[in-house]
């Protein structure tokens, strides 16, 4: 009998490109067919088949709180019946943007927009005309969205500029862009050295959250600051995974860094479709109306996202939050090692915060290079077992995972047995 959810698949295909409209929820990099999810609450989702799976995917990062978080589903339905959009100010941005602020030290000014991709485009473009330079630097295997300019891969040797990794990207778009190695100080010394006079700006995940989860270096961090500084290139921090995920500070209070523009997503729309990039006064002033750098949106600002955000921010605002957040997910963490540890499968695990990333590998990779050479198939055996104990990881081994605030402990001793469970069956 063909399940709901193949029958879902078939019928998308015919009139969605690969069934999807993101490429990664079409498991192409895990095979099979996709789950069609129909509802969330808590820790938990429903497929159309009526499965219930403990969800370690989140909607990528939002879901912080757990899926249908009561006082955000109010907060939505109250704003719903005052009006979906007006394309004009509304007292919720004003709110959100005075939190924002208050939040992110480094930021005095903030804009809202409705995604994260609009976020970092907008910023770039922003630190472009704010420098008057061109030159982008980027660092292999983070990803800021799907505008063109971001759409590039490293070139093929150290310190070339990159080359386009999507068709419909122009090469000219890419030779301004240059793609560097993560956790590589040495080498981002190298192109400032070279290149310094025409940098615009530095875009980093401060934790990669899209070659599964990457931890960055002391060192990496303290020398993207400095030369930063030290050439009048804009430091932005790609806050959109990692924003209130990490701690209510950002990875930028974590760390202790400071960025000249953080982009933001996720979390801060709770569930609904908000971005958000800001920055220090003087940058952020060159924005339009009070600047020459244009952006602009008629969903910028939603009323309902703007709600949904807000109530999210004042709950993860509780303490000892994060705290708990954070060793939730650690237990996560350990409990799987533990499990593969014992039936000696090559297998690590780390968590920063609520984000956290599994790898078949003898330790946790610090560097693009290091996760491709983590054992993908074992990922894709692992990934299909726990989806069928009831258990749903990101499908793909270069995703990070993220735990909420309605994940019990029963919840994380459940999904570590299933994992003992299916080590146990690899002997």
């Amino acid at each position: 009998m063909t399940s709901r959810n193949q029958q879902l698949f078939e019928r998308a295909q015919r009139h969605i490109p690969g069934g999807v409209n993101s490429p990664v929820r079409a498991f192409r990099s895990v095979g099979g067919t996709p789950c069609f999810l129909r509802k969330g609450v808590g820790a938990k989702v429903q497929d159309a088949d009526g499965k219930w799976y403990t969800d370690y995917v989140g909607s990528w990062g939002p879901m912080i709180l757990g899926h249908a978080h009561p006082e955000v589903i109010a907060a939505v339905q109250a704003a719903v019946v005052d009006g979906l959009s007006f394309g004009a100010p509304t007292e919720k941005e004003v709110d959100l943007a005075d939190l924002l602020c208050e939040l992110v030290p480094s930021m005095d000014m903030v804009r809202l927009v409705s995604s994260g991709t609009e976020a970092t485009m907008s910023a770039i473009r922003l630190a472009r005309g704010h420098t008057g330079r061109d030159l982008l630097i980027k660092f292999e295997g983070c990803y800021h969205g799907h505008s063109d300019g971001l759409l590039v891969k490293a070139g093929s040797g150290l310190l070339t500029f990159g080359n386009p990794s999507s068709s419909g990207v122009p090469a000219g778009v890419a030779e301004n862009t240059m793609v560097l190695t993560y956790n590589n100080p040495q080498e981002l010394a190298e192109a400032f050295a070279r290149h310094g006079d025409r940098v615009a700006a530095v875009i980093v995940e401060p934790v990669v959250g899209n070659m599964n989860l990457i931890a960055p270096t002391t060192e990496f961090l303290n020398a993207m600051r400095a030369l930063c500084t030290q050439y009048g290139a804009v430091l932005i921090f790609d806050e959109v995974m990692t924003g209130f995920r990490v701690g209510l500070k950002s990875a930028q209070g974590l760390f202790g860094i400071t960025p000249d523009l953080s982009t933001f997503g996720k979390v801060i729309g709770g569930g609904m479709p908000l971005g958000a990039f800001g920055g220090k006064r003087e940058i952020m002033e060159k924005i339009a109306p009070l600047g020459p750098v244009y952006q602009a949106g008629t969903l910028s600002g939603n009323p309902v996202a703007t709600a949904a955000g807000l109530a999210t921010l004042k709950l993860i605002r509780a303490p000892g939050f994060h705290e708990a957040l954070t060793a939730r997910t650690r237990a996560l963490c350990d409990g799987l090692a533990a499990a593969a540890g014992k039936h000696d499968i090559a297998f690590a695990a780390q968590n920063i915060g609520g984000m956290f990333g599994l790898y078949f590998a003898e330790k946790c990779p610090g560097s693009y290079d290091e996760v491709l050479a983590c054992d993908k198939e074992a990922f894709n055996r692992f990934f299909h077992a726990m989806l069928d104990a009831g258990h749903y990881f990101a499908p793909s081994a270069f995703e990070a995972g993220f735990v909420s605030a309605a994940h019990s402990e029963a919840d994380i001793a459940t999904t570590v047995a299933a994992a003992d469970a299916y080590f146990a069956g690899l002997k």
